[in-house]
C-alpha cells in the first residue's frame, strides 16, 4: 500500500455519498507498499480501506480482483470484501482513478517472521488455493516470463548499471535461461502472487487474514509457494532459513500435497519468483516519482536470492520432506 494521489475533503465526501457508510470521520493515507493509493477510512459506521488503483493495475482487471475476494470469502478465506454502493456497484472513480471501498481486516503483519508464522502462512495459502478451485474467471499472470521481458526492456541499461555493474546483461541472460526451462503443465488455479508478510495479518499466533489481491491471477499453484519461500524464508543477512521453509511447506502439504512434478519444479519456480521481484523493484527504484509517500525497495535483495536459487537442485534444500 502507498499514497500517490491526494484526495480532497470535498471529493471524498461526494464519493462516500454513494455508499451507506454514514459520515466520514477521518481518512488517513497508508504509506506501506508500492502499487496503489490507500487510505484508512473511518466513518460513523466503522473502519474501511479506500483504494485508488494506479501504476500496474489495469482497470479491466479490477472486476476479476473484486469478484475473486468475494468468492474466496464465501468459502471461508479471511480476506477483505469490496463494499457495494447503493447502486450495487463496487467499483467507481475518484480523482480520475478507479476506486473502491473494502472492508477493514483486523490484525497485524509480522515485522519479524518466525517459523510459526510460516506454518500459518502455509495453511492459509493452501486454503486459498483450495477455495479458488471453482472460481470460473481467469486472468493471465502479467508478471510471468513475457512480463519479465517487457519490464527488462523498459529499464535502461544505464539505470541498471547504477545498481550493479553488468546487471542489465545478467538479467537478460537469466530470463532467456528461465524461459527455456519454464514448466508447461503443472497444476494451476487462482494464486495470490504477492503474499509478502505485509499482506498477511495475525491476531496473536493465528493468521487473521490475507489482503492485497491485486496481482492475483491464474498460474501454477506451486509458483505461489515459490513467491512465499522468497518473501518469508530468508533472514535479513540473506541466508535461507530451512526451518521456516519446512514449516511453510509442511503446513501447506497437510492440506494440499504437492505433486511430484511440482516438487521437481520448485527450485526453478523460486528462481522465477526472485526474477519477478528483482525486476519490479528495479523498475520502481528507477521510476517512483519524487515526493511519493513511499520508499522504493532495494532490488539487490532479490538479486542475492536469485543467485541462491541458481545453486539449488532439489526442493529438499527448502525443507521439503
Amino acid at each position: 500500500m502507498a499514497v500517490y494521489t491526494e484526495v480532497s475533503d470535498e471529493d471524498l465526501n461526494d464519493f462516500i455519498a454513494n455508499y451507506d457508510l454514514g459520515d466520514v470521520v477521518s481518512c488517513k493515507g497508508i504509506a506501506e507498499g508500492v502499487e496503489n493509493s490507500n487510505y484508512l477510512l473511518q466513518t460513523t459506521k466503522g473502519s474501511y480501506i479506500l483504494t485508488l488503483y494506479e501504476r500496474r493495475v489495469k482497470p479491466a482487471d479490477l472486476p476479476f480482483f473484486l469478484a475473486l475476494t468475494e468468492h474466496l470469502a464465501q468459502r471461508g478465506v479471511k480476506c477483505p470484501l469490496p463494499i457495494h454502493g447503493r447502486d450495487g456497484a463496487t467499483l467507481r472513480t475518484l480523482c480520475g482513478r478507479p476506486a473502491a471501498v473494502i472492508s477493514f481486516l483486523s490484525g497485524l503483519w509480522p515485522r519479524k517472521v518466525a517459523p510459526r508464522h510460516c506454518a500459518e502462512l502455509g495453511k492459509a495459502l493452501a486454503g486459498l488455493h483450495l477455495a479458488g478451485r471453482d472460481f470460473k474467471q481467469r486472468r493471465a499472470n502479467d508478471l510471468s516470463v513475457d512480463g519479465w521481458r517487457r519490464l527488462h526492456g523498459q529499464i535502461a541499461a544505464a539505470d541498471a548499471e547504477k545498481i550493479q555493474s553488468g546487471l542489465h546483461e545478467l538479467i537478460g541472460a537469466e530470463i532467456d535461461d528461465l524461459a527455456a526451462q519454464w514448466p508447461k503443465a503443472l497444476p494451476e488455479g487462482v494464486i495470490h502472487a504477492d503474499l509478502f508478510p505485509d499482506n498477511v495479518f495475525f491476531m496473536g499466533e493465528t493468521c487473521s487474514g490475507l489482503i492485497d489481491f491485486y496481482f492475483a491471477c491464474t498460474d501454477f499453484l506451486a509458483y505461489d509457494i515459490a513467491v512465499c519461500l522468497n518473501a518469508w524464508c530468508f533472514e535479513p543477512n540473506g541466508a535461507f532459513n530451512a526451518t521456516k521453509g519446512q514449516k511453510l511447506l509442511g503446513a501447506y502439504q497437510a492440506a494440499r500435497p504437492l505433486a511430484a512434478d511440482e516438487k521437481v519444479a520448485l527450485p526453478l519456480l523460486a528462481r522465477g519468483a526472485a526474477m519477478r521481484f528483482l525486476l519490479t523493484r528495479l523498475y520502481d527504484w528507477v521510476n517512483t516519482p519524487a515526493g511519493a509517500l513511499v520508499k522504493p525497495k532495494d532490488p539487490r535483495e532479490y538479486l542475492k536470492k536469485l543467485n541462491f536459487h541458481r545453486g539449488i537442485s532439489s526442493a529438499a534444500a527448502y525443507g521439503l520432506a
